[in-house]
């Protein structure tokens, strides 16, 4: 049972990862001015709310298979990813304007964030690969 918490939790880590990526070349190539500023926060409006459950299921799997490091570790993450969907203010497209998202460096701070999101998965990962072995020898 612990192998298969492990062996979802390393699944759902690495669809976070290839969103993660995601943002990040959206972001850039919004930066570069490949996309105009519409297209590429509807192309990552799209994707939030998937985040968003990707990274509350994993967080409820540690929390049900009683791992509590692992679980504290995400808790933060899930609840920034809520708070950021929950606060969007009405009339906005999303959690990604496209008529704010040039204003008071919103831009840099989307791709930062994006940035450690990044790393935190892949932090995730190496933890849960860690523990899926370490449950599949032990069983």
């Amino acid at each position: 049972m612990e192998a298969a918490v492990f062996i979802l939790s390393l699944v759902d880590c690495c669809a976070l990862i290839f969103l993660a990526v995601y943002f990040i070349i959206t972001l850039s190539d919004l930066e570069c001015d490949y996309i105009n500023a519409r297209a590429c926060c509807s192309k990552l409006n799209r994707w939030v709310v998937p985040e968003m459950v990707g990274q509350s299921l994993a967080t409820v799997l540690m929390l049900v298979s009683l791992h509590w490091f692992v679980f504290l570790l995400n808790l933060p993450v899930a609840a920034w990813n809520m708070y950021r969907y929950l606060m969007v203010p009405m009339g906005n497209m999303g959690v990604f304007d496209p008529t704010e998202i040039h204003n008071r460096g919103q831009l840099k701070s989307h791709m930062k964030e994006s940035m450690i999101k990044l790393g935190f998965h892949l932090l995730c990962f190496f933890i849960y690969l860690y523990s899926m072995i370490l449950a599949l020898i032990n069983d």
